[in-house]
């Protein structure tokens, strides 16, 4: 294992021996590469000065709540990224089985209930709709993984065309209850997600915060300690040479993809609880957030790199930002814009990284 403070000391010493030419190109490749996660803090310095409240425990504590419902979506879409590709599905993947949640955990004496034949929630049926709903996700993966991998389509239209596919099984989905939102879920299923671990302010802490801890441990040992993590980076830092090197690309491109589905399964599942009254819209645009959040954590799109702590970091950075939006009255209109923006940034300067290097 490296050692911080020697690193420090070694590049202590590299710059010391730069010349000066070589020292002002060292700061100006240092502010450039950091840019926005300056810009970041100096906009989060203006909102704790404008607003008080931003830097309160009740703050925080809904900092962290929202962390913990987008972290598993980014995880997952991180994998797609690293092979160099995307998922724009993934917001409708997480619609879908949370619409599908919503339908197999509504109470059973509900007059409306969209599913009546159901049999009523327990615990062991609430474990049977969280693994089926992980099913549906991980089968619109393999499918996206399947016709990357199969027929080297790009996945920008891979997914694309699932996005559109799952929007319109979505809709078929709420003609069953015509078109209503599914609502009064079943008290089971919101005690296993929202069980309040602990107040952070006036902030209630739920379960599901613990999932999600778990899922990135989780995810961390897969990328980091499996011969799956590092055939992903080895297909996304170049497919060729990993194929030569006995890499079953193929299968890796497949796993990637329905592992990224497993994930917005469980972020269906969750967001069903998170929402209360599931619509058709419910998870749109999703996969914006959990993209940004990738780039700005360091996941590159030209592949081959990225780590689950900067992935844990973008998440952070991304929801702090709109917090702070949110709390100096800007419009939700302009925080897409303002989302575009971030991540038209944040691979902008991701190439000239990668253009630098080579």
């Amino acid at each position: 294992m490296t050692n911080p403070v020697e690193n420090l000391r070694r590049t202590a010493a590299e710059y010391n021996a730069m010349g000066l030419k070589d020292k002002r190109r060292f700061w100006t490749d240092g502010i450039l590469n950091n840019a926005l996660y300056i810009l970041m803090l100096v906009f989060c310095i203006y909102t704790a000065v404008q607003r008080p409240n931003f830097l309160s425990m009740t703050s925080l504590g809904n900092l962290l709540v929202q962390v913990a419902a987008y972290l598993p979506m980014a995880l997952g879409i991180a994998g797609c990224i690293v092979l160099t590709g995307t998922d724009l599905s993934a917001g409708r993947a997480v619609g879908l089985t949370a619409a599908v949640t919503g339908a197999f955990l509504q109470r059973f004496d509900l007059p409306n209930k969209m599913l009546s034949f159901l049999p009523a929630v327990t615990p062991f049926w609430m474990v049977v709709t969280l693994l089926a709903v992980i099913a549906i996700g991980a089968v619109i993966g393999l499918v996206n993984g399947f016709f990357v991998a199969k027929f080297n389509l790009h996945p920008f239209i891979v997914t694309l065309s699932t996005q559109l596919i799952t929007y319109g099984i979505i809709l078929w989905f709420f003609e069953f209850n015509k078109g209503a939102p599914i609502s009064g879920l079943d008290d089971i299923y919101r005690d296993f997600l929202g069980t309040t671990m602990f107040k952070m302010g006036n902030t209630p802490i739920p379960l599901y915060a613990l999932y999600a801890v778990f899922l990135t441990a989780l995810m961390w040992f897969i990328w980091n300690k499996t011969t799956f993590g590092k055939n992903m980076f080895a297909v996304g830092s170049n497919g060729e040479a990993a194929k030569v090197s006995g890499v079953n690309v193929f299968l890796t491109t497949m796993l990637v993809h329905t592992l990224a589905g497993a994930m917005y399964g469980y972020s269906g599942f969750v967001e069903g609880f998170r929402s209360g009254s599931i619509a058709a819209g419910t998870g749109a645009n999703y996969e914006c957030d959990a993209i940004a959040a990738c780039v700005i954590g360091g996941v590159s799109f030209v592949g081959g790199t990225g780590k689950i702590s900067g992935i844990v970091l973008g998440v952070f950075v991304l929801r702090i930002i709109f917090i702070a939006l949110t709390m100096l009255g800007v419009s939700s209109s302009s925080l897409y814009i303002i989302k575009g923006a971030i991540i038209l940034c944040a691979c902008a300067l991701d190439m000239r990284k990668y253009l630098v290097k080579k």
